[in-house]
């Protein structure tokens, strides 16, 4: 029986984790984390009996300890350190924000299983996360869909031999539109993916194309590809996930239907492949697949996050504070969606980078950019 933690388990991801878990034989929750949605873990407690819970508020840790009295609750970031120092198989990262970098870091030690859905883990200290990671020989088994297409033929075939990644990317719901048209265009339409269902800022983060920059920062330190290695394109389709070039000119890829189940379940049971849980069919027959390059004036965040990347240092984290802030204030209504870029580009030129930078200085800048753009 393995053992499964499960880091943000009432978020998209974490929903997702466990219902991979239900249908997977010999896998169990041993402990579970949430934020704010306490009725979802409630659900969650009675259906997978977890061990251990952990929820944002000690007063809510309170309440729930009250009607689960068999079940252990701890609170805040101190309780998401305490529950990774249990016995544990696999520990599923699916919470967002800086304080799941703290956590990975913390739970490297322990060389157990890291399956990793948490991007500001490499985009902001993946040189620092990487290297405990090969000191302590601690497995980081992504979840992103296309991360996992990558490891799926590196793994598959002969690594050495690997010329170049390529990303595959949907081009989000606003592919077709003019800036003109992005323009105006309201959280509600950039949250309406036309292939994946996410959480809402990743969502938008897809509709910007961010997300696909960050996806090459972490392609970078996940699998040790220079950046001019590393090339994005724009598949509306989303039923190829990836791309690995060969030096013989074989490209390989991974193809399947757009669920996040499958790389969910790979991450888990890997480096095996289980039959589990059950996914829409997915048939080559009548598919069309389109390929097109990206285009960096209609959306320029993409060319600006991967120069960040080039740059190192600070900027990656400097970008990601500031794409997050911006991000939440135009989900709130407060910016058009072009502003989201107006303020990521503004903050990365006025900043001034430090070369390899301690986890200190990381935490302290993204903790700067946060304050600086919150009076926005």
């Amino acid at each position: 029986m393995k053992n499964v933690i499960i880091l943000g388990s009432t978020g998209s991801i974490g929903t997702q984790t466990l219902e991979v878990i239900e249908k997977l034989d010999n896998y169990q929750v041993k402990a579970l984390t949430c934020g704010k949605n306490i009725e979802l873990i409630k659900k969650q407690i009675e259906k997978f009996s977890p061990q251990i819970v952990c929820t944002q508020e000690p007063k809510d840790a309170e309440n729930l300890s009250k009607i689960y009295p068999k079940t252990k609750f701890l609170s805040g970031e101190n309780g998401l350190l305490e529950i990774i120092n249990n016995q544990y198989d696999v520990l599923v990262v699916a919470t967002s924000g800086i304080v799941s970098v703290k956590t990975v870091l913390k739970a490297i030690e322990n060389k157990k299983t890291i399956a990793l859905a948490n991007k500001e883990t490499l985009v902001m200290a993946g040189d620092i996360v990487m290297k405990k990671a090969k000191q302590y020989n601690t497995p980081i088994i992504p979840i992103d869909s296309e991360h996992s297409a990558i490891l799926q033929c590196l793994k598959e075939f002969d690594n050495p031999n690997a010329k170049r990644l390529w990303i595959t990317a949907s081009g989000g719901p606003f592919l077709n539109n003019t800036r003109k048209e992005m323009a105006v265009f309201t959280a509600k339409e950039a949250l309406n993916h036309p292939r994946w269902n996410m959480g809402k800022k990743i969502t938008v983060d897809c509709a910007t194309l961010v997300n696909k920059g960050l996806e090459v920062i972490e392609a970078h330190h996940l699998y040790n590809f220079d950046y001019e290695n590393i090339k994005v394109v724009i598949h509306p389709e989303s039923l190829v996930h990836s791309f690995v070039e060969f030096n013989d000119g074989s490209f390989l890829a991974q193809m399947g239907t757009p669920s996040m189940h499958i790389p969910i379940q790979y991450a888990l049971t890997y480096p095996d492949r289980k039959t589990g849980i059950k996914t829409n069919s997915f048939s080559p027959y009548g598919k069309q697949l389109n390929f097109y390059e990206p285009d960096f004036e209609r959306f320029p965040l993409l060319k600006i996050t991967i120069e960040c990347a080039k740059q190192g240092g600070i900027m990656p984290a400097v970008l990601n504070a500031a794409n997050e802030v911006a991000v939440y204030k135009f989900l709130e209504g407060k910016i058009n969606f072009l502003d989201i870029e107006k303020i990521i580009l503004k903050e990365i030129e006025t900043a001034k980078n430090i070369s390899n930078p301690s986890i200190d200085e990381i935490f302290e800048t993204d903790k700067k950019v946060r304050l600086k753009l919150s009076e926005i």
